[in-house]
This record gives C-alpha cells, sequence and structure tokens, in this order.
C-alpha cells in the first residue's frame, strides 16, 4: 500500500485469533507484528496462568507498553500492527492516549465457536477457564472508534484484504471515521 498506515491494533477475546490473523495483516500490508502477550509482566502471566482474569490494575502498565511501543514506531516513521485483547473502550483508549490514530480490528465471533477452538489448545498462560470472565469484560467497538468489525470465520488473508480496503476507504474519507461493523 502506498498510504501512510495507521497503528492497528487487533483485539478481541482469547481464542479468536489475534496472533494469526494479526500477523497476516502485518504481513500483507508490509508491516512489522508485534505479540501483545509478549509485553505481559511476569507478574501477569503467573496471574493468568492461575486461572485468575487479570484487573484493570494489573492491565494497566501492560496497556501503557502497547501504546508506548506504537508511539515509539510513529516517532520512528513506521507503524505496527499489534495483537492485543483491548477489551474494554477505557483500555482502547489508553492505547490511542499514546498513539492516537491507532485503529482496532475487533474478531467477532460466538462464546460457543471461541471455546471450540481453545477446547484443545495449550497456551503458555491464558487457560480456557478465563474465556467467560473476557467475554464478560469485553465492550465492543463503539460507533465513533476508528475500527472495523469482522467475523473470525474469515480466513486471516481475507480479513488482511478487508483490512487493506478499510484502510483505503478510511483514507479516503474526508469527514468523521467511525466503526464499520460487517
Amino acid at each position: 500500500m502506498s498510504l501512510q498506515l495507521p497503528p492497528l491494533v487487533v483485539m478481541g477475546v482469547q481464542g479468536c485469533g489475534k496472533s494469526t490473523v494479526g500477523a497476516a495483516v502485518a504481513q500483507h500490508l508490509g508491516l512489522e507484528f508485534i505479540d501483545g502477550d509478549d509485553l505481559h509482566s511476569a507478574a501477569n502471566k503467573e496471574k493468568m496462568a492461575s486461572g485468575h482474569p487479570l484487573t484493570d490494575a494489573d492491565r494497566h502498565p501492560w496497556l501503557s507498553a502497547i501504546g508506548q511501543v506504537m508511539a515509539d514506531k510513529l516517532e520512528e516513521g513506521t507503524t505496527a500492527v499489534v495483537a492485543c485483547s483491548s477489551l474494554k473502550r477505557s483500555y482502547r483508549d489508553l492505547i490511542r492516549s499514546f498513539a492516537p490514530e491507532t485503529r482496532f480490528i475487533h474478531l467477532v465471533g460466538s462464546r460457543e465457536l471461541i471455546a471450540a477452538r481453545i477446547s484443545g489448545r495449550d497456551h503458555e498462560y491464558m487457560p480456557p477457564t478465563l474465556l467467560d470472565s473476557q467475554f464478560q469484560t469485553l465492550e465492543p467497538l463503539g460507533e465513533d472508534e476508528a475500527g472495523l468489525e469482522v467475523p473470525v470465520t474469515d480466513s486471516p488473508e481475507q480479513i488482511a484484504v478487508r483490512v487493506e480496503s478499510y484502510l483505503q476507504e478510511a483514507a479516503g474519507s474526508t469527514g468523521t471515521e467511525g466503526s464499520t461493523h460487517n
């Protein structure tokens, strides 16, 4: 793509495919991919591994680290695609406080579909028992948030193409940019 790309966060509950889709989007757009899980503290990973959901206080330094990485990339003249659950509006607002241009790609799927996906996987620190707390915490993108909702049933390649189209459309728009709910 020839246009200047904004930072992107691929968001959603555990097991929705954030890392897989984020890597595909980054590759498709020629951007760096960063897995937000790599920025969690050891204490956060240990807490989740023991089956306890993180609190907002636990998440704050992690989300700040993600926002700072994105701001640093912008300062370097580049952008990145980051996989990060970004479940609450306040979490997304915190990331945007570092990098206001950030757009969120929300991977949407039913609880049953996501539960089926994670039933057979072995994640380093995110047990399937935390899925319900993730869905309870999830606040979908607001109409005033720049972002795109895509179904998890689409392939990573299909999602990457949709993200590219969304970015091209957003770059060409002259009005207020909000969510695109598809």
